[in-house]
């Protein structure tokens, strides 16, 4: 029954020898047949003088003058753009974890450290029951906090960067 399924689903096993072998439709006709006249040419373009030094190659030319000027328009989105930036107060950065602990003396004794060795940076204490969590900073890339980081890391020897996110000035 078997051997009666295999021989109807079409599919027959090979010796391996079938893809050495080789069709005449895989060979060139004649290896040294010349395809140069089916080529196509292209003329040199012409030779332009060299611009001088000083001279601007995208002045208008004498007698054109420009129909579309775009610069109102584009000086008039970037101050869109500006101004919805302006509005934006948070944003992906990074800040330091510098205590997580339950003991709420030990959090402030690190924050009032922290905030006399960083008085330019902000420190955020969280307390999410049943632990109090100490952060520093708000910095837009790791390099910042990794500086901020290394000025307090006697402070807080276990402190690290973390995700989160920031506010922006």
């Amino acid at each position: 029954m078997l051997s009666a399924c295999a021989s109807t689903s079409g599919t027959t096993a090979s010796s391996g020898n079938d893809d050495k072998t080789n069709t005449a439709k895989d060979q060139p006709k004649n290896e040294g047949e010349d395809l140069s006249k089916y080529r196509p040419k292209f003329s040199q373009p012409k030779a332009t003088a060299p611009v001088a030094t000083g001279e601007n190659p995208f002045t208008p030319l004498p007698g054109t003058t420009p129909t579309n000027h775009v610069n109102e328009r584009v000086n008039a989105l970037l101050d869109t753009i500006a101004t919805l930036n302006k509005a934006v107060r948070f944003a992906k950065g990074y800040r330091i974890l510098a205590y997580t602990g339950t003991e709420r003396k030990a959090a402030m004794d690190i924050r009032s450290a922290i905030v006399s060795r960083l008085p330019d940076d902000r420190v955020y204490p969280q307390y999410k029951q049943p632990t109090w969590r100490v952060k520093v900073g708000d910095f837009l890339n790791r390099l910042e906090a990794n500086q901020a980081l290394l000025r307090i890391q006697d402070i807080t020897p276990s402190a690290m960067i973390v995700e989160d996110q920031i506010n922006v000035k």
